[in-house]
């Protein structure tokens, strides 16, 4: 029997091709939802899922009887019910190291474009407001030899503090993270408590993945420890940050300023402060947003499932249980 697999994420035509080879293919190149009856009727019969961006529930598994294995085209895995996936021995794989450089140069991006109001500054221009040489309304802050604070330091993080460390001379502290003795001596970063870390530092920057554990990581009193001068920048998730209490502590000066790349809600609602702020420069989730890198993802995810649904072992395996189960 010819297994098949559900894509519902866009395919180069070569990707789908190699999909097509060998198994039958229900392609949704844009599935508006996960409701839609001939997507369900599709999981029915499906042996591979291939996709992102939509979230797989229980209600959904119990739909999806001959399931084996799901290839994210991601690195992050909150849409996924791990404990649910284990207990069916349904594999689950992402796509760590194909993004890391490119997520790494939009963090670091945002560190540059915030602390130099890039943003803010080109508008200015596009007003017509430019009509003399600027002065103080108008300065930013410095990056090199500034104090670089990473909560997480993962592939993402260190891609993030390297940039900081060997291009811009800054100091790396990082928390949330075991010691890791190599990055220490190759950036001199240093490991901090988180406390400790939201005290020094002058950018802080957020690459941990979300889990029930650092779900609202940063709030009210993380910003309160921060200094005033600081420079907040997100490109994990979201839901990692209380969007609330980092509105509250841009608006009330307990920050300076702030970089984000993720929100709470995505797209942003109509009502949303952050993006008329002058003191915060908002991207629509852009992190791995390069017509390379987004290639590589999706060509990561094909080799994932084309390995899984063979009974080998995926390049980019999430839950092991499921595998030595």
């Amino acid at each position: 029997m010819t297994k098949r697999i559900v894509a519902f994420r866009r395919l180069k035509e070569s990707q789908l091709d190699q999909l097509r080879h060998e198994f039958h293919v229900d392609y949704f190149e844009r599935l508006d939802s996960a409701d839609d009856p001939a997507f369900r009727h599709a999981l029915r019969q499906a042996h591979g899922l291939v996709g992102a961006g939509l979230r797989i529930t229980p209600e959904m598994l119990d739909d999806a009887p001959r399931l084996e294995a799901i290839a994210s085209i991601s690195v992050g895995y909150d849409n996924y019910p791990i404990d649910e996936l284990n207990r069916r021995g349904i594999l689950l794989c992402n796509t760590p190291d194909v993004l890391t450089e490119t997520t790494a140069d939009t963090g670091f991006l945002l560190i540059m474009a915030t602390a130099r109001r890039a943003i803010e500054l080109a508008e200015f221009i596009k007003r017509g407001d430019w009509q003399e040489s600027i002065g103080d309304a108008q300065f930013g802050s410095d990056v090199h030899g500034k104090t670089l604070g990473m909560i997480g330091m993962g592939r993402i993080g260190a891609a993030i503090a390297r940039r900081g460390a060997l291009g811009f001379g800054m100091k790396v502290l990082y928390s949330n993270a075991s010691p890791k003795p190599a990055l220490d001596a190759e950036l001199g970063a240093e490991h901090r408590d988180m406390d400790a870390l939201l005290q020094e530092s002058d950018f802080v920057c957020v690459t941990v993945p979300l889990t029930a554990e650092t779900e609202r990581l940063i709030g009210q009193r993380e910003f309160a420890r921060m200094k005033s001068s600081a420079i907040f920048v997100n490109i994990a998730r979201g839901k990692v940050v209380d969007e609330s209490a980092l509105i509250d502590a841009l608006n009330q000066g307990h920050i300076h300023a702030a970089g984000l790349d993720v929100f709470e809600q995505e797209p942003l609602p109509d009502d949303s402060p952050l993006p008329h702020m002058a003191n915060v420069v908002a991207l629509p989730h852009i992190g791995s947003a390069t017509h390379e890198t987004r290639t590589a993802m999706a060509q990561r995810a094909v080799d994932n499932i084309l390995l899984a649904l063979k009974g080998e072992r995926p390049i980019s395996l999430v839950n092991e249980s499921a595998w030595n189960g």
